[in-house]
Parts: C-alpha cells; sequence; structure tokens
C-alpha cells in the first residue's frame, strides 16, 4: 500500500524537505504516511585544557585560516582565527599550533567580556565553543602554551563574526532527546539541500558523537548527501547511553549556504530485539537477548509487488492509521484502508503491520503490496515489544532494498559502510569485522 506522499527512490529528496522542517526540534516526528509501496527508491574563563571534556568520538580537527604566530622563544605557538578577521563563521573553533610545549589553557570572551564555554577536539588540535558564536560580534581568544621546565607563551587574537547569511541548509536529527532506542538505531542527520561531496569533509568534522560504554564508529554518506549516517561495526550493547553533537549552526555547507542551526540529543539503547523475516518458509523468527521468543507466519509483497530483501529498522510506530493508495496505483486498484499496528520500514512505505484480510495466506503464501502483513494478535504483541531502531531482516525475495530507502546503514557490510566517510577512517576501526 502507499499513501498520497509516498517516497520513492526518485522522489526521495524532494518529498523529505517537508519532513525536514518537522524535526528542526531534534525529535522524531511522525512521518508522513507511506504503505506498502514500490523500493523505488557552566560559564567558562581561562579553561584549562588538561580538564576540559573532548568533543564525543568521531571528530576531527582542521583549525580555521589565518595564523598568528607568536614572537620567538622556546614555545613557539600561533592561533586561527587570524587578529582582525572579520566576516568569521559562527561556527569557528579556536585553532592552534604549538611547539617546545603543550597547550594548557584556552579562553574565548565576547565584546563585552562575558566568558565562552567550549571543549578541546579529541586530537588536541583546536577548541570548539559549546554552541555557536554571535553574529557580527568581536570576540577575544587567548590561548596558554607551556614547556616542561613551566615557562610559558600566550597568543592573543581578536576577530568579529559575520552577518547572518542570506542562505541556510536545513538540518534534522532523527532522535528524541532521553529516549530509548533499538540495538540497530543509527544516528540519522539530515540535510536540504545535499551537501555535496567536495563540501562533506569540513561538515563531517563538526558531527560529533559520545557513546558510553565506548563504540566508535564512523558516520557514512548517502550518494545524494541529504542523509549521513552513524553506527559502529556492529549493533549497540544494550545499555549504551549515546551524547550527539550536530554541530553545524552557521557553518559553511557549500553554495554559500550556511548550517541553519546546531542540534543535539542524548538517548540510550534498549534490550536486544531482533526480527528476521524469511521468504522461503513464510515466518518471521522473533530473537530478544539472544533468545528466539516466537516465530510468527507471514504474508510478504504478491510477486508483483514484492517486498524488499535487506535490513531495516523500525523507524516509526502508529497504533492506528490509514493507508491511502489512491494516488500511486493505477485506475481501479487503489484503495484507502484502516491499519492497525503499523511499523514502518521505509521511506517507499514497506510496513510491517496487522492485516486480518490475509490471515489465511500468512505462513502459505505472499499476498500483500509490500508489507510484512501478520495477524491482529501477532501484530500487537510485536507493536507492544519493539522499539524504534529494532533490526528487521528479510531474505528470499524477489526485490533488493535500495540504499537510503529507509534507515539503511546495516544493509551494508562495515567494509562497505566505511566507504561513504569523507573523513578517513582509523585502519584498525575500518578492519572490523562487522555485524554479520
Amino acid at each position: 500500500m502507499a499513501a498520497r506522499n509516498v517516497r520513492t527512490g526518485q522522489r526521495m529528496v524532494s518529498t523529505r524537505r517537508s519532513l525536514l522542517a518537522i524535526v528542526t526540534l531534534v525529535v522524531v516526528a511522525p512521518l508522513a504516511l507511506a504503505a506498502c509501496g514500490d523500493d523505488d527508491s557552566e560559564a567558562a574563563g581561562a579553561a584549562p585544557v588538561a580538564s576540559s571534556a573532548a568533543p564525543a568520538a568521531g571528530a576531527s580537527a582542521v583549525p580555521e585560516s589565518g595564523a598568528v604566530s607568536s614572537a620567538p622563544g622556546a614555545v613557539e605557538l600561533s592561533v586561527t582565527p587570524g587578529s582582525g578577521k572579520k566576516g568569521v563563521p559562527v561556527s569557528a573553533e579556536i585553532g592552534f599550533t604549538v611547539s617546545g610545549g603543550k597547550v594548557t589553557t584556552v579562553s574565548l570572551k565576547d565584546d563585552k567580556g562575558k566568558a565562552v564555554a567550549g571543549e578541546l577536539r579529541e586530537d588536541g588540535s583546536a577548541w570548539v565553543p559549546r554552541s555557536p558564536l554571535k553574529n557580527s560580534q568581536s570576540y577575544e581568544a587567548s590561548v596558554t602554551a607551556t614547556d616542561a621546565a613551566g615557562a610559558s607563551k600566550t597568543q592573543t587574537t581578536r576577530f568579529t563574526t559575520m552577518a547572518k547569511p542570506a542562505k541556510k541548509t536545513g538540518t534534522g536529527l532523527y532522535l528524541f532527546d532521553e529516549h530509548t532506542y533499538g540495538v540497530a538505531m543509527p544516528i540519522v542527520v539530515e540535510f536540504s539541500p545535499g551537501i555535496k561531496k567536495k563540501d562533506r569533509a569540513a561538515v563531517q568534522k563538526r558531527l560529533f558523537v559520545k557513546s558510553e560504554p565506548a563504540q566508535p564508529g564512523t558516520w557514512s554518506w548517502t550518494e545524494a548527501g541529504t542523509q549521513v549516517y552513524y553506527r559502529p561495526p556492529t549493533f549497540w550493547k544494550s545499555g549504551t547511553k549515546l551524547d550527539v553533537r550536530i554541530a553545524v549552526g552557521g557553518l559553511p555547507a557549500g553554495g554559500g549556504r550556511y548550517g541553519d542551526q546546531d542540534r543535539s540529543a542524548s538517548a540510550k539503547i534498549g534490550r536486544s530485539f531482533v526480527m528476521k523475516v524469511d521468504n522461503k518458509s513464510k515466518k518471521m523468527t522473533v530473537v530478544e537477548n539472544g533468545k528466539t521468543v516466537r516465530t510468527l507466519p507471514v504474508s510478504l509483497g504478491s510477486p508483483k509487488n514484492p517486498s524488499s530483501s535487506g535490513t531495516m529498522v523500525v523507524m516509526e510506530k502508529k497504533a492506528a492509521t490509514v493507508f491511502d493508495t489512491l494516488d500511486e496505483m493505477p485506475p481501479g486498484e487503489g484503495y484507502v484502508t484502516d491499519i492497525e499496528y503499523a511499523q514502518r520500514l521505509t521511506w517507499s512505505g514497506q510496513y510491517i503491520h496487522s492485516a486480518p484480510w490475509s490471515v489465511g495466506s500468512q505462513g502459505r503464501r505472499n499476498v500483500s503490496h509490500g508489507c510484512v502483513n501478520v495477524s491482529p494478535s501477532n501484530a500487537r504483541w510485536l507493536f507492544d515489544k519493539t522499539l524504534v531502531g529494532d533490526p528487521v531482516t528479510v531474505r528470499g525475495t524477489e526485490d533488493k532494498l535500495a540504499y537510503g530507502n529507509g534507515w539503511t546503514p546495516w544493509d551494508l557490510s562495515w567494509k562497505e559502510f566505511v566507504k561513504g566517510s569523507a573523513l578517513p577512517v582509523p585502519a584498525e576501526l575500518a578492519a572490523q569485522a562487522g555485524q554479520a
């Protein structure tokens, strides 16, 4: 089934822009309905560096251009942005290079003398304000470096930020603050318009993820640059805490556009709940915390409307909704149907849902328009058990899941996934086996 605003592969970018407006408060807002469609698709002063919390794993440092050189001495220190520089993006970091010592304190103040809080990058090459700076405002940054004998050198730079930009890149973060997600929940960031390949590295450097316990991962871009996913090599461990900052407010995003705002969220990962659907047996095997807890008969997409084979995640849940296919199917074949216990798997409209009309076919033959049909009682049982971010793998159908049609990073091997990063992935991380 497919609703009027079905997201097919060809229309994914344009139709997702309306959704982007909905998620601007860093939430997973109700997604535009589509069903069983085709798969076309604390203020800080001088902050001691040693005690500063580093931006989360996944960060990389490239200071802003325009160094200010120190006078000759035991410690050599240069700081960016350059002193007197104007038109600096509000995403500016305080960058520095040092020889003969190490940076011990960094401070940043606005033109009223108010301290700006920030943190040191993980590799120690720059200091990142905790939020975007203000437009058309002057700032003073001071960086102190100290050598082994205790001799220090302080470098100060003064700069002015740019006025508000005329064009912005819209962003969205599909994560609720303080919510619990399934073990396959990717961190999904959306951009409208998409980020071109030449601009992706600079944007990716400002996407920070911290996991506890630590599970390093990487970002990987979709071809169009409208979405970027973050995942570790294998599913998240149950109980993992995630802190995410999408620090793109005021960041140059290409084409004279700047990121609309910073976004952040803190969430956690729940128990492991994995659904595996086999077309040959017409059954779904449900595995909770490593143990099979139930096997359910299913009916998948008919030969004319095959379900997609691949690994997806639950993107959205609706206890009751309406599937409307009148604008998406040939004359005389469309319908409007009340649906219960619907769980979205793709943008193009594939769901797991209650289908009382196909109970006789479930476990025997495929009669749906692409969705995973289950009985009303099994649909409710599943609905009560699942979380957004739980993985669903379908195998053995005539159609392959299109990458980007839903939250699809787990449909790629880890080896393939890391190829989508705009930044080098550490060799040790890239060489991991990844999720089977």
